[in-house]
């Protein structure tokens, strides 16, 4: 097996993760959540996005959010989302440095997220990288729907390279290439990815894995084996997409670095500020998150044997 020394892990929880809960989480909480991802090593966080509040309320208070870290944080990677150039105008708006722009590879579930047609949407993409580009802002790109579409189903794969030779042409910062729903499965993650990298050589990727049928981890595993060094992931495992019908949450931070650090690949992160940081979350959001590391410990825990009664 063929892995990489080292695993680059942005975080998402504070977008992806949050945009989903019940409980509007305070910009307050938020920020305390942001120092202790920071204090665990996190150097890429996606704080946030600029969508209108009424389709997604918990993102409100981002602009807000980016005012109390951007001084403190400068030498972080401190990335918005935005749907459309006006997300781009809003983040500008806010000194933003850098975004995502997400669109999908499937009509029907781009239609259903922002109105538009996948061929519309990579339109839009240029004239936001006109703007970003006037306004110094560091554009990357999200292809969500990559491994399938809860609507369509199977994504033909001459699509997604026909849909990546656009962006790539455009130019932008990062490419990353999300499996919305969780409908991956770590054969057709290692094929696609194969052959983009044969097809495309030279560019690199990020992937953005959900775990809604227990295969996140596996997933990963496979791109790593295809050469893949960058990933998302979210604190506690929250997310979802609000779009997508059973979308549930991404791959765990924790279980992620923990899987990464007992097979001896280094993430940069500290496991044990992860999960003080993953205690904080469920206080914040007020339920129990699907993080399995932080129910059983980590591997190496060592409990105390039983006393053995007559």
């Amino acid at each position: 097996m063929n892995f990489p020394k080292s695993v680059q892990i942005n975080e998402v929880v504070l977008r992806d993760g949050l945009q989903l809960e019940k409980k509007i989480v305070s910009v307050e909480e938020k920020k305390l959540l942001f120092d202790q991802l920071v204090k665990a090593g996190v150097s890429t966080i996606e704080f946030g996005s600029f969508v209108h509040p009424r389709l997604v309320p918990q993102m409100a208070n981002s602009g807000e959010l980016y005012s109390l870290v951007a001084d403190e944080y400068k030498e972080l990677s401190l990335i918005a989302l935005i749907p459309n150039l006006r997300g781009a105008e809003i983040a500008h708006s806010h000194d933003v440095k850098e975004v995502n722009f997400v669109f999908s590879a499937s009509d029907t579930h781009n239609l259903q997220n922002v109105h538009k047609t996948t061929a519309e949407s990579l339109k839009e993409l240029k004239e936001i990288q006109d703007f970003c580009l006037k306004k110094n802002i560091l554009l990357s790109v999200s292809i969500a729907t990559t491994f399938g579409c809860p609507f369509e189903g199977e994504v033909p794969v001459e699509r997604i390279k026909s849909v990546l030779a656009e962006v790539i042409a455009i130019q932008v910062n990062k490419i990353s290439l999300a499996d919305t729903t969780g409908m991956a499965n770590p054969k057709q993650v290692y094929d696609l990815l194969i052959g983009l990298r044969s097809d495309f050589p030279g560019q690199k990727f990020n992937l953005h894995f959900h775990n809604t049928r227990g295969m996140g981890l596996s997933n990963i595993l496979a791109a790593m084996e295809a050469g893949v060094d960058s990933f998302d992931a979210s604190l506690g495992g929250l997310g979802g997409c609000p779009f997508a019908p059973g979308a549930t949450g991404n791959v765990c931070t924790e279980d992620v670095v923990h899987m990464l650090h007992s097979m001896g690949i280094e993430s940069g992160l500290s496991l044990d500020n992860l999960l003080e940081a993953s205690k904080t979350l469920t206080k914040i959001v007020e339920h129990e998150t699907p993080s399995y590391i932080r129910s059983a410990g980590p591997y190496n825990r060592k409990y105390p044997v039983p006393t053995i009664t007559k």
